[in-house]
């Protein structure tokens, strides 16, 4: 009984023919050790100068609590000043992290520190990537990002636990309908295969990120992650060149994004119960089909 997690595969430095036949199209993560070590960053990137370069601008934080039903999807549980919230993750645990926010834009000399590993792929997004910030302890709940883009997400001054799921197996994660995240009431990590059978033989990929590592994460892929110490990444996105894939994303930040809002607005804790038993009920059919296959 228990998920089947194989370690994830791990590479110093990778060629661009490698990385597109061996990770790209196969869509398969790697951890690759060697892409920001000639970045800026990997040496000035401390938890101090993010304190001195960013500074004092409120930014919003989340904690671990089960999404409440009447909120927008990813509602802020509190603010904080940044230096505060780094003081705060520097001196004790803390579940409390920093989802989506730019210190990029609050600090865009910040920009000269990375590069875009556009020597392997092409299709980067943004001009201002996202960072993630997180106390010793919190986690980000299992989830696949909404707008199906590929991943480079490099971590920062100490290490995070990293369990990747394939897309195909999201019945069996109790995936809530018209959303890309999990059912909320179980821990992915220490999982109760008693309450929640459908997670028994899901099968996974597990790493654990040190300074400076970079995770390829394909489109699609579910994660969860959980801080080991108090630390922060940088995600950088990039297309997949599928049209098909690019459509579902627009359909999911459009069509199902606003759908999902309008109903929780309307009906509440009622819409959630539905979404949760919805996910209980394809969990369970999933597994008595042996799915996926």
């Amino acid at each position: 009984m228990g998920l089947h997690l194989q370690p994830i595969d791990v590479v110093e430095t990778i060629s661009a023919e490698d990385f597109r036949t061996k990770y790209l199209l196969p869509r398969k993560p790697v951890v690759i050790k060697d892409l920001a070590r000639n970045w800026p960053a990997y040496q000035k990137w401390t938890m101090d100068y993010m304190k001195e370069i960013v500074g004092d601008v409120e930014v919003p934080l989340y904690d671990s609590s089960k999404a409440d039903p009447a909120a927008p999807i990813n509602s802020a549980a509190a603010k904080m000043k940044f230096t505060e919230y780094i003081d705060l993750i520097n001196e004790k645990p803390t579940d409390l992290r920093i989802f989506l926010f730019d210190p990029l834009k609050s600090a865009p000399q910040l920009l000269e520190d990375y590069i875009a590993p556009k020597d392997l792929m092409g299709g980067f997004l943004d001009k201002y990537p996202n960072m993630f910030f997180g106390g010793e302890g919190s986690e980000t709940f299992l989830h696949y990002d909404i707008d199906l883009a590929h991943i480079f997400h490099t971590h920062f001054n100490g290490r995070k636990h990293v369990l990747l799921f394939a897309n195909k197996w999201k019945s069996r994660l109790y995936k809530i309908p018209y959303a890309t995240y999990a059912l909320e009431d179980y821990d992915i990590s220490q999982p109760d295969f008693e309450e929640f059978p459908a997670l028994d033989g899901v099968e996974g990929i597990e790493c654990f990120l040190e300074h400076g590592d970079t995770l390829f994460m394909p489109t699609g892929w579910w994660h969860y992650m959980k801080y080991l110490d108090g630390s922060f990444s940088i995600s950088q996105r990039a297309w997949d060149k599928s049209w098909g894939v690019k459509a579902r994303s627009l359909w999911n930040l459009t069509v199902q994004r606003n759908f999902d809002n309008f109903m929780k607005a309307r009906f509440k804790k009622r819409y959630m119960d539905w979404k949760e038993k919805k996910a209980v009920e394809r969990a369970n059919f999933a597994l008595r089909k042996g799915l996926p296959k």
